[in-house]
This record gives C-alpha cells, structure tokens and sequence, in this order.
C-alpha cells in the first residue's frame, strides 16, 4: 500500500519533509451520518473548489453538507468568454468583446501570441473568480483526463476547455463523444490524419487504455483484459475521415468546426474483439463514431475506471482493496443506473462517509493552481479592475502556475499531469528543489512587496494582514487569531504546540493581553500609522511562519 501524507508540526525552517504513515481501513459509499462542523466543511470546499475564503467556510458550516453540495453543482454563473482587453492587440476585435469566434486580419505571430496570453490571464481568473462552485475543479480534472498540447490557436484551446467547463457534472458519454471529433484533440492525436488509405490509431489507443476503459491485466499477446490491440486497428478504421477546419487563417470569418470527409472514411465492416462481444459496427458515415462510443460504454469496467480516477482527484491517489468494493464498484453502478451522468455519482462520493475520514484529511498536496488561489482569495488580494490591468494582473499570476510545472493548454504527455498518475510519489511530484523555492517564493513576496503584474500595468498584488485580520472573529484574542487564521489556511487544526509557537511569534515573550490591549488601540485609532505599522509587521511575521508550514501546502 502507497504512503500517505501526514503534516508535521511547526519547526522554524521551511526545509523540513513530510512523514508518512499507511491509512486505516476504508469507510464506505454509505451517506456521513456525523456532525457538521467547520473542519467537514473545509475538507469539502478545499476538494472541489480553489482556496475558499473563511464566508465560504462559515457559510457552509452553517447550512450543511446538503445545502453546500447544491451551491457546488449550481448551474448558474457561467463564466463568459476570454476577452480583447488591449487596444490595437487585436484590429478585429473591439475591446470587451471576445476573440473566440473572430479570424485573424493583423499580423498574424503578434495576434496568435496575444490571444494565447489572454487566454491564459482568463484561464487564471475562473479559478480565482470562481464562486462556491465545483465547475472549475472538474474543469481541469477532465483536462488532466483527456489532456492535450501544443495547439497554437488560442480559439481551439478555448473550444476545448469550455467543452469540460460547459459539461463539468455532465455526461461521459457525451464528453467522450465530443471530445472526440473536437478540433483540438484531432489534431492533438492525429485524428486530422486518419484516413482509410492510411489510418492512424493514436487517438484509439487513447481512447481505450486513458480515456475510457483502462488496460486491466496482460491476459496474452495483444490482449490487455479490457480490449485488445486488433480492437485499436478496428477502432482506427471506425474514426476514420474527421477533419478539423479553422486553424489559424484557414477561415475567413473565424470560424472553427470539425467536419466529415466521407470520401477518407473506411466504409468496410470493423469488427471488435471477444472483450467487446464480437460486435460489428457497419458503415454508419458520421455517426459511426457515436455508434462506437456506445459500444464501448456497455462494458461496465468504463464506469469503474472513470470513478477511480474521480476519486484519485477528490479523495486520496491510493485505492484499497476496501475502497474499491465499498466505494467505487457503488459509484460505478450509480453512474451505470444513471446512464452515465457524473453528477450523481460524484455527489454519492462527497457526501459519503469514507471522504470525510479523518485519514483523508490534509493528505493531498496542492497542485500549483490550488496553491496559488489559496494564496490569494483567503485574502481577498486587491486586483486591479480595469480589464486590460486585470488580465494582465491575471496572465502574472497564471505565470505562477506554469512555472511550477501545470502547464495549462500544454499537458506534457498524454496520460496527464505525472502527479495523478505516476508511481509511488503522487502528488509528490508537484514539489522538487525548483518548484518548492518557487512556491516558497511565492507567498513572502505577496505577504512583503507584492507581485507587480504583466508590463507593470496596474496595481501590485499583495497580502493586507490589517485586512486579513479583520475577517476573523475575534482578533483581540492571539490563541483566537492563530487558530482562526489556521481555520482559514490549513486543512487540519493546529496542535496546542503549534499553536503556543505561532503565538510566540505573533507575540514574541508576551503575555496574552499585551496584544490585546495593542490591537484594542489600533482598532481605535486605525489611521495611526505608528500603532498600523506595529500590528502588520506582527501579523506579516505570522503569515509568513503559517504560510511556510507544511500544513499550508496540503489540501
């Protein structure tokens, strides 16, 4: 059984590592009976959203896990479209309006690259504009699942990603089925060039072993339990003649699609194998690809694959023996009796009693977007508001993300990003002697001088301790404003060691009421630059110790 991840307390020094220990037994799919405090609510938000703010925490805590789950899987507030926010960036586009569906008519490396740099400043702020919403966390956990790279056109990117987004808790047949005539991932995996005359099986290969069925065991030569490799052959025929169209200056009116082309399509009978039944799929021209889809979807070893990968997102990376007969063979056959739609499957899985184990608990290291958004909304950071200094405040902190390795748009390989899937470490994988500098990096230039943003346009980022504090409740008390602040950052609370150390910090010697008797007189004279001045450096000292522990880089 894989290690999983346990904090460790406060020592002083940000180098220290992570102890491991094996979790306990497994609970199961059966709905949590227990109380409903802050701590069940934070585990919850931190899973499906990007770093909840402490209204969201109390909020939740308030109303329950039922009132919660609703506000997650609400469908309102769609985020709009990535939008021209320069002027004279984009000659086709006015400023406000969006690029998604205009052609190209400047010079064209110029606009290509500026598109692309919008694109991701707004890729950066659906995360951090979110709401209580699991959209955006489904969002890049279906881009993992069928990831792509290296598609220059930022209008295909686009078309891509709001597939995921617009169909987030939807249907994985449907998902499967779009995806696979999608611009993007045509060309992505070579389905552009998949022709009778010379058929390319990239993206059938994809198709079963990532994307729907998973190999299973080696039974034989060719045969990996769940289909075999004449399977890839027939499937490949199957694809056969889809077409992207749109790229780049290929449209006039910037339009993208993809297209049939009957004549590069294998019209002959494909047969698939004994791990599909034998089934004969006869030239059905454009729809034969949906025909497949559905075939592959009677096997219900699709529904237990699609639930483990849900849960190595939203619960833990290792799946035992008990989780897989008390957890996901349940979800599999909710998601079955459900005719393959994610919502409720997903929900049986976040309410359940096995995700709110204690075991579960802060053991999942944040990927590089999770860490950023934690570092900024909690916070409520200041963002300039002026479109064309918000995206470029955005399109700095997307930076961020990139150089800590989560490449959106740009996925290295075609299983996804290694820390959800590569063997022993995990989520491990997103700390390394670059990246953990870089994160490190992160948090005491937003707690110091702040992040200025792309071209120095618009106002520095940073963290206001003054206005921090005031989101807590008592802030008058230092055992109150440790604790509160850990409720906020951390996933766990805080040992009484943790907690007189921070303390220590805040207060370096002194008893309780020296504090409260100086943030009293603060409170009553906040324009007092001498008595503001003493209360943020202490607070900037506590942030900074908080937000180089361990239990901050945990979800």
């Amino acid at each position: 059984m894989n290690p999983i991840a346990k904090t460790a307390p406060l020592t002083g020094s940000r180098k220290q590592t992570l102890s491991f220990s094996p979790p306990p037994p497994s609970g199961s799919l059966a709905p949590y009976q227990g109380e409903w405090t802050i701590q069940h609510a934070s585990h919850l938000l931190r899973r499906t959203m990007f770093g909840p703010d402490y209204e969201q925490l109390k909020w939740s805590a308030s109303q329950g896990l039922e009132a919660t789950l609703d506000e997650l899987f609400d469908e309102s507030d769609f985020p709009g479209p990535p939008l021209n926010s320069s002027y004279g960036s984009d000659p086709s586009v006015g400023i406000g309006e969006t690029w998604v569906n205009a052609p190209y008519d400047g010079n064209l490396v110029e606009q290509m690259s500026y598109r692309e740099r919008t694109l991701l400043a707004w890729t950066a702020g659906v995360m951090i504009e979110e709401g209580m919403s699991i959209r955006e966390k489904l969002t890049v956990f279906w881009h993992n699942h069928m990831p792509m790279a290296a598609i220059l056109d930022a209008k295909f990117n686009f078309k891509y990603i709001d597939t995921f987004r617009s169909q987030a808790w939807g249907n994985f047949r449907q998902i499967i089925k779009d995806m696979t005539i999608d611009p993007a991932m045509l060309i992505y995996l070579n389905g552009q060039d998949n022709r009778k005359t010379s058929p390319n099986e990239n993206y059938a290969r994809e198709l079963l072993e990532l994307f729907t069925i998973g190999k299973g065991p080696i039974a034989g030569p060719g045969d990996y339990t769940n289909y075999t490799e004449d399977d890839i052959r027939e499937i490949a025929r199957v694809l056969s003649g889809w077409r992207d169209f749109g790229f780049t200056t290929e449209s006039e009116t910037g339009e993208i699609y993809s297209y049939f082309k009957e004549s590069n399509h294998d019209t002959g009978t494909k047969t698939l194998s004994h791990r599909f039944n034998g089934a004969q799929i006869s030239n059905r021209g454009d729809e034969e690809y949906a025909h497949l889809i559905d075939i592959i979807f009677q096997q219900e070893e699709v529904a237990r694959f699609i639930c483990r990968k849900l849960y190595k997102w939203f619960v833990f990376y290792d799946i035992s023996d008990e989780a897989e007969t008390k957890v996901i063979q349940p979800m599999a056959d909710i998601l079955i009796d459900n005719d393959y739609e994610i919502k409720p499957a997903l929900q049986a899985l976040l309410r359940s009693e096995h995700f709110y184990e204690e075991e579960f608990r802060g053991v999942i290291i944040k990927n590089p977007a999770d860490f950023l958004c934690s570092a900024i909304k909690p916070f409520k950071v200041d963002i300039s508001q002026d479109l064309d200094k918000k995206y470029d405040s955005y399109y700095r902190l997307f930076g961020f993300i990139e150089e800590t390795q989560m490449n959106f748009y740009n996925i290295p390989e075609v299983a996804g990003w290694q820390p959800y899937y590569r063997e022993p470490l995990y989520y491990r994988l997103w700390i390394s002697a670059s990246t953990l500098p870089t994160r490190m990096d992160l948090t005491d230039t937003l707690i110091d001088g702040g992040l200025t943003p792309f071209r120095g346009n618009g106002i520095r980022m940073k963290i206001d301790p003054l206005k921090f504090i005031q989101m807590i409740d008592d802030p008058e008390n230092p055992n109150s404003v440790v604790n509160e602040f850990a409720t906020i950052l951390f996933p766990k609370p805080l040992t009484q060691e943790q907690v007189d150390r921070l303390k220590g910090i805040l207060i370096p010697g002194l008893p309780d009421f020296e504090w409260t008797a100086e943030y009293g007189s603060y409170a009553a004279s906040p324009n007092n630059s001498d008595l503001a001045n003493s209360v943020k450096n202490k607070l900037k000292n506590l942030l900074r110790a908080m937000m180089s522990m361990p239990e901050f880089y945990l979800s």
